[in-house]
């Protein structure tokens, strides 16, 4: 019987706790419906009925690149980029292609990884992030308790995809409620990655964050490049930085206009998504 279902191959893979389903395009060539990638997304990411991931990193041939890759969160809305999940597809690419070194298009360009350490299906790499763009400091009014309004501030990162940084000394019971109220803020029509961060001396900041079309995460690659960069740009920390998360350290360095992100990725599983 499940010889003749219709079937779509993934591997799973995990970066400092986010989690990403690795498909190639080509494996739904041809598919049944649902032929809108969103919806499909949607379905393979629930974590009931589904395979269960953060989102899906929908791999693709590129005419100079190793591959091109079109991230598509759990809620089947499309990012820019997530930096730990680039390095997941790396860590794919590695033990597909026997490379130590991969060239990935994403929708914020191009991104090199090269592979620091391994071991069995576990990688390290640095990755090529770019460069970041600061804007200056930003007020915002939100939501409060009991529907007052509350002024917050935050530097506005860019890493190819949005962010907003704000600087705590310390994580509120309330946090998240806080940084969905930052994210629904008119400021933020395409929406935004929002980063809780606590400066913890010279090179060590602690970060909690607050994604697009996710929710809250365990880590972020692009977050913790952004939230390394507001620190250093406001004397907070000195590159390198290591950068403290839920689900483990990520160690963001400069180099000139360069971000460079150091980190983990696993491979977890493979298998195939049955389509209904």
């Amino acid at each position: 019987m499940i010889s003749s279902v219709v079937s779509i191959p993934f591997v799973k893979a995990c970066a400092c706790g986010n989690d990403f389903l690795l498909i190639e395009g080509a494996a739904i060539h041809g598919k049944p419906s649902p032929k809108d990638l969103s919806e499909l997304t949607v379905q393979i990411c629930d974590r009931h009925n589904g395979v269960g991931a953060d989102g899906v990193e929908w791999i693709y041939p590129h005419s100079t690149a190793d591959v091109e890759i079109r991230l598509i969160n759990n809620d089947g809305s499309e990012a820019e980029i997530s930096g730990n999940g680039t390095r997941c597809v790396a860590a794919y690419l590695c033990a597909e292609r026997k490379k130590e070194m991969v060239s990935i298009q994403t929708g914020a360009g191009l991104k090199i990884c090269r592979l620091m350490a391994r071991n069995d299906s576990g990688y390290e790499f640095e990755a090529e992030m770019g460069e970041a763009v600061i804007s200056p400091e930003l007020s915002l009014t939100v939501e409060g308790g009991n529907r007052e309004k509350k002024e917050v501030r935050g530097l506005p990162v860019s890493m190819g995809n949005p962010h907003y940084v704000v600087f705590v000394p310390e994580f509120a019971s309330n946090w998240r409620e806080q940084a969905a109220n930052i994210q629904r803020n008119s400021h933020f029509p395409h929406g935004v990655n929002v980063e809780m961060v606590i400066a913890d001396g010279k090179h060590d900041i602690d970060v909690r964050f607050f994604e697009r079309g996710v929710g809250e995460t365990q880590s972020s690659g692009t977050g913790s490049c952004a939230s390394a960069v507001a620190a250093i740009t406001t004397r907070r920390a000195e590159s390198p930085v290591r950068v403290h998360t839920p689900g483990g350290i990520q160690i963001v360095r400069t180099e000139g206009n360069c971000i460079f992100l150091r980190g983990s990725a696993r491979l977890v599983c493979s298998g195939e998504f049955f389509l209904t």
